[in-house]
């Protein structure tokens, strides 16, 4: 009868025999690469929600993230893009259009997760809009009500309405950008959205972590 992926091969072993014994005497790489070739999926049975994925650092993400045996919710505010980014992750992906500044969007986001995992073991809340380079003197209210709108309230409030999800020991990534470090003319209105976000969240570390449901959970920010 075909083996099935779900089913374990066993190692039977006499009465008596010495694992420990055996695995200390053979040599340190032979050891490393038995072990390696042994080694369950980093994120095995995880649940991961990466917003703004149909392109860039958080598509990539995504396709890793499901390589390492976590299923998937991945957002996007164009439905052609991700239901392409979707079927370039292939499997244990959910798609869920939404916009990160709309609270509606969020909210159901949330309400999809729940319904179908119950959990978030990982948050990388990615979206956002870089690509206004308007200069300073030329930006617009709207252009800059457009970015504050995402990558600063929609991160906020990404955080806020997965956080009752959170798993035990989850970790919350929240992704920045360098330019905030570099700030010039060309991308003053970026720069300062990115820097609200950045400023923010360690004045939150302790307060999102402590209304989690378990109380312990990891909040980092990177960079791109």
């Amino acid at each position: 009868m075909p083996a099935h992926a779900s089913d374990t091969v066993g190692i039977h072993r006499r009465p008596g025999d010495n694992l420990f014994a055996e695995h200390r005497s053979q040599p340190a790489f032979t050891r490393r690469q038995k072990d390696k070739g042994t080694n369950m999926p980093k994120l095995g049975g995880k649940v991961a929600v990466i917003t703004g994925a149909t392109s860039g650092m958080a598509l990539a993400t995504a396709k890793l993230f499901v390589a390492e045996g976590a299923y998937v919710y991945i957002t996007g505010r164009d439905r052609n893009r991700l239901d392409e980014a979707v079927a370039a992750i292939g499997h244990n992906v959910t798609g869920v259009q939404a916009d990160s500044a709309s609270l509606n969007d969020l909210a159901r986001l949330a309400e999809t997760v729940r319904e179908h995992h119950g959990r978030v073991d990982v948050l990388f809340a990615s979206a956002g809009l870089g690509s206004v380079s308007d200069p300073l003197g030329t930006i617009t209210p709207e252009t800059f009500d457009a970015m504050v709108g995402v990558n600063f309230r929609g991160t906020l409030f990404t955080v806020q309405y997965l956080l009752p999800l959170m798993s035990d020991g989850a970790s919350i990534i929240l992704n920045g950008t360098t330019s905030t470090n570099m700030p010039n003319q060309a991308n003053a209105g970026a720069s300062a959205a990115h820097s609200c976000c950045r400023t923010a969240p360690p004045a939150r570390r302790d307060q999102y972590a402590a209304t989690a449901p378990t109380g312990n959970c990891r909040i980092s920010q990177g960079s791109k």
